[in-house]
């Protein structure tokens, strides 16, 4: 079990038999499932300056999920969350789990994203062999702890707006010339470096992905909010920079994330393969 912010596609959810919490979205006076929304039309909500913010699912939302899993066979549950300082899922979660007959282990993974989703699918795979649930609960930890999120921003402005900056508050006040580049640490967003225009940002988010890689086996998700021209260059340039990769991806955001992280954000997440 997850939530929405892993990125995952429903397509490889389901092959994996991964549950996914939906967090909710608001935007304007409308409240529901972030996959109730299109994103073409969250695009132009954040782009007129309309109030966009986030919830975390109910925890009767986690109780019935759990409660399908155990009428379905599960006799154990894994549920791997984003950072409990950017989210109250994970207390959702945990409020659930109180109320379920079958031990329901919540993890919170520090982090969110695709170093969410590549730690899901390797407890889901683990789950699948037949693995104990600790030894689950390692492949998942083992991910979501080696696992690094790069991200490319235009403006710090949404994630100042959504209260999830972090530490990352530090660069507001710079000269719009110099694009944001980030990652999150300690659970947080927090700040890389400042890089003179979009092109070279974004130049500079594949050389750190790249040493972030250290030549060892890899999987890499490039995940975009918003239509970008160069994420196919940039995955092509992934791959020839990273011959040792073994899984690449290249995905959309989940609407929760680009709420925060605004039209046009960008990111990579290097994990090391298990």
């Amino acid at each position: 079990m997850t939530d929405s912010t892993a990125c995952l596609p429903e397509q490889l959810a389901a092959q994996w038999n991964i549950g996914i919490a939906q967090v909710q979205l608001h935007v304007g006076d409308r409240l529901d499932d972030e996959q109730r929304f299109e994103r073409a039309d969250l695009l132009a909500a954040m782009r007129a300056g309309q109030e966009v913010s986030t919830s975390p699912p109910d925890p009767g939302a986690f109780f019935w999920a759990y409660q399908d899993a155990m009428s379905r066979g599960a006799t154990a549950i894994v549920s791997i969350h984003l950072s409990g300082r950017m989210s109250a899922t994970v207390e959702a979660a945990r409020e659930a789990a109180q109320q379920v007959r079958i031990p329901v282990h919540v993890l919170d993974s520090g982090t969110t994203g695709m170093s969410l989703g590549f730690a899901v699918l390797s407890a889901a795979r683990a789950a699948a062999a037949g693995a104990h649930p600790r030894r689950v609960i390692d492949a998942a930890e083992y991910r979501f702890r080696t696992s690094t999120e790069l991200l490319y921003v235009d403006t710090l402005e949404y994630l100042k707006r959504s209260g999830r900056i972090g530490s990352a508050q530090a660069m507001l006040g710079s000269a719009l010339a110099l694009k944001p580049l980030l990652t999150v640490r300690e659970g947080e967003v927090a700040p890389l470096s400042r890089v003179p225009g979009r092109r070279r940002a974004l130049n500079k988010l594949v050389d750190l992905a790249t040493q972030e890689a250290r030549g060892k086996p890899v999987d890499v998700a490039l995940v975009r909010f918003g239509d970008d021209e160069r994420v196919l260059e940039l995955a092509e340039q992934l791959r020839q920079r990273m011959p040792q990769v073994r899984e690449t991806m290249t995905l959309e955001a989940s609407t929760i994330i680009g709420a925060h992280v605004g039209p046009g954000a960008l990111g990579i997440t290097v994990s090391p393969a298990g």
